[in-house]
């Protein structure tokens, strides 16, 4: 292995790797709050909407990521009538089906979270009047935190390793560089060099979310 082949191919590869964090953000910030969204729909006392709720997170969990990567990307501009006002950008449409899918799953692991707080919470916290919303904020959020912090952090390092999917639209993320380095060059280094970058951000956000649930974990 020579160290100056590693210095050609590693910067194309890190350049796709912003990409891939890019990508990691985008999604985190986007599906996090859409997923609590959905999480307070489907405990909804209107039935149509609890419906909808529920159908959508079926629907998303139900179907692989890449199959709704795919038909983001090139189902919807065949859509008729308004197929042609959603071509998108391919790491958009791309991004549309990463926040859908992971809203759908944290969602799941919100609900699974509010479910776990005892309902006295809520009455004790009426009893010292306490609106909804601070209720909410206050009391329920905060130990919903507690809760679903561990199911969220495999969550995230699963979202981290989905993004290699991009490469099946052609986005040039970090997979993409790789196996073009590998298909030109014949040389496995490529591979290795991506799954050592990998590695490195499933760390970060390890450590990251380490600190967080030792943050909310009780004194």
């Amino acid at each position: 292995m020579s160290w100056d082949y590693i210095f050609t191919v590693l910067p194309p590869m890190l350049k796709g790797a912003q990409t891939t964090i890019l990508m990691f953000l985008a999604v985190i910030v986007l599906s996090v709050p859409l997923g609590f969204g959905v999480t307070l729909l489907m405990r909804s006392r209107v039935k149509p909407l609890a419906w909808l709720a529920h159908t959508y997170v079926y629907v998303m969990r139900g179907t692989p990521l890449l199959l709704q990567v795919l038909f983001f990307c090139f189902g919807l501009p065949l859509l008729p009538v308004i197929g042609e006002y959603l071509v998108f950008d391919r790491f958009i449409s791309a991004a549309i089906a990463f926040v859908l899918n992971y809203a759908a799953y944290f969602a799941e692991i919100f609900r699974g979270g509010l479910l776990s707080i005892d309902k006295g919470q809520q009455e004790a916290a009426q009893v010292l009047g306490l609106s909804k919303w601070q209720t909410m904020t206050k009391v329920i959020v905060p130990q919903m935190i507690r809760v679903v912090l561990p199911t969220t952090a495999n969550e995230a390092i699963t979202l981290v390793k989905d993004t290699a999917l991009l490469y099946a639209v052609a986005v040039p993320e970090l997979l993409y560089f790789a196996q073009t380095a590998v298909n030109r060059d014949m040389r496995l280094v490529p591979f290795f060099l991506a799954a050592i970058v990998y590695l490195l951000m499933t760390l970060v956000l390890t450590i990251a979310f380490k600190a967080l649930e030792k943050r909310y974990s009780f004194k």
